[in-house]
């Protein structure tokens, strides 16, 4: 299968520099595969898994959210707010911080602070099931 360039940074770094086969991420409009050959292609990331299938054909998953994915002329960089890999994932601290963030969520009365309670939550859970394949 033909590969392409794929980037994948944070704030803390580079994720993954090489070739793949097949990037799947999940955009605010929902999943996306990206090839080789692809259009050229902007979107805004969202909370979900990430799939990157290398050159020879592995397939590793990883915990994002929020941030951008592009692809054009064979590149594809995905700049991400957090990206975690399934294998680096303590599942453990990733459970205290949803049961954290549940009871911050009970707690709060002003809306900008559930909703910000609700998306910790939402992280968490993505970490959590992502750490747990």
């Amino acid at each position: 299968m033909a590969t392409f360039q794929l980037k994948i940074v944070t704030p803390d770094g580079v994720s993954y520099d090489g070739e793949a086969q097949r990037l799947v991420v999940r955009t605010t409009g929902g999943d996306v595969c990206i090839l080789s050959r692809h259009a050229t292609y902007l979107a805004p990331l969202s909370i979900g898994g990430t799939k990157v299938y290398d050159a020879d054909g592995n397939v590793r998953e990883a915990a994002c959210s929020g941030g951008m994915v592009s692809f054009a002329n064979e590149v594809a960089t995905v700049v991400a707010q957090t990206f975690e890999w399934a294998d680096e994932i303590d599942v453990a601290r990733a459970e205290r911080a949803l049961e954290k963030a549940k009871a911050k969520k009970e707690s709060e009365t002003e809306a900008k602070d559930i909703a910000l309670a609700e998306l910790k939550i939402k992280r968490a859970l993505n970490r959590i099931n992502i750490g747990k394949k």
